[in-house]
């Protein structure tokens, strides 16, 4: 009893007397700088409706609902020789530098004849192109990776520059798979490259050294299609072979340079 008393005392002694002891809390009123603000907001926020703006949204509608501009034929341009030049200063490729290459002391460069011939005899779809390339490509890794896998990258280089030497040469064939599987069909051993007529798969077995391969294959491939090459060797060097063998055709060419285990030779 005597704590409850005591507790009771305490609560009765910090309650409050009155509701008036405390002052009432009000918003601060709006200055007119912050009401002015707050109007200029709403207006720009919400644009009266009037009837322009009714009208404009209804006509707005009317014109996308009857858009039909994705529809509209292209227009047709007769294939002058005038347009067939404005796109060649624009998109200069081989193909069309090569049309302009033809013998004009007759007939006009450009025109109907001379584009059929070369898309009969000459054009080639871009699928079939990529395709090609990765076959090139594939070719030049699988002759670094059996003539140099061993070598340093410069070693490696240099035997795909030999390769593209010859590409880029009119004593060889004109494409690289062409070079590097000369004579493949002629026999065991008698081929350029002994890897490519060795009766043994041409593909590499070293992960690691197959995946280099590729990489720089890759490089020297993007080179010879800019009509460049690696550099690592003068364009003149179209031979080379190991420092274990010493045959005869090398007395007869120019020694160039030797790299790792390969010496390389030009012609006199």
């Amino acid at each position: 009893m005597a704590a409850g008393a005591a507790v009771f005392v305490l609560f009765v002694t910090m309650a409050p007397s009155s509701a008036d002891d405390f002052a009432a809390v009000v918003p601060a009123p709006l200055s007119h700088t912050v009401a002015l603000k707050r109007e200029q907001f709403h207006a720009a926020a919400q644009p009266v409706l009037t009837s322009a703006l009714l009208e404009a949204y209804v006509a707005r509608k009317q014109a996308l609902q009857s858009f039909d501009g994705f529809d509209v034929a292209a227009a047709r341009t007769e294939l002058t020789e005038a347009v067939l030049s404005s796109y060649i200063e624009k998109r200069r490729n081989r193909a069309l530098e090569a049309i302009e290459r033809v013998d004009v002391t007759v007939q006009p460069a450009l025109n109907a004849a001379v584009l059929s011939a070369y898309a009969e005899t000459q054009f080639v779809p871009t699928v079939k192109k990529v395709k090609l390339a990765e076959g090139e490509k594939l070719c030049l890794a699988q002759a670094i990776y059996h003539e140099a896998r061993g070598e340093s990258r410069d070693g490696q280089l240099a035997v795909a520059n030999v390769i593209i030497n010859r590409a880029l040469s009119d004593k060889y064939p004109s494409s690289i798979c062409g070079v590097v599987f000369q004579n493949a069909d002629k026999g065991r051993y008698k081929c350029q490259f002994t890897f490519a007529c060795d009766g043994r798969s041409d593909f590499g077995k070293e992960r690691t050294a197959w995946n280099h391969s590729m990489q720089l294959a890759e490089t020297a491939f993007y080179e010879y299609q800019q009509g460049r090459r690696p550099g690592v060797l003068p364009n003149s060097v179209l031979f080379y072979h190991t420092t274990a063998v010493a045959p005869k055709w090398s007395y007869a060419f120019r020694r160039v340079a030797a790299i790792g285990s390969h010496v390389f030779y030009a012609q006199h």
